[in-house]
């Protein structure tokens, strides 16, 4: 029995952690900009960023401008609920609080954006 099937939600039990070096960095050009190592919690944080953008609570790193975009942040809101959902069982402990402390400040600022 595989560890996937073990675990039964696809996810990578067993496989790479996320204090392992990934390929994030590799290829770069000399003196590129360096981007943060992928990990579970950095896809969550960047997803996170996103709403908050569509939210209009913090600036668009392009424009510098806020603006509201709820269609768009509900829709991100429900991509990390349904991760949520996905790696129930999978994701180990820091990073469950993660999305679910995540998950509740954008929806408690959705709501009072809906107002």
């Amino acid at each position: 029995m595989t560890d996937n099937e073990r675990t039964g939600c696809g996810c990578a039990a067993g496989g790479a952690k996320e204090g392992d070096k990934g390929g994030a960095q590799d290829g770069a050009p000399h003196g590129a900009p360096q981007m943060p190592q992928v990990t579970f919690s950095t896809f969550i944080l960047s997803l996170a960023s996103s709403a908050l953008v569509q939210l209009g609570e913090v600036p668009d790193p392009d424009t510098g401008r806020t603006s509201e975009n709820l269609l768009m942040a509900k829709h991100t809101i429900d991509v990390l609920t349904m991760l949520q959902e996905k790696t129930r069982g999978c994701a180990d402990a820091d990073e469950a609080r993660l999305l679910e402390g995540v998950l509740y400040e954008l929806r408690m600022k959705y709501v009072v954006h809906r107002k």
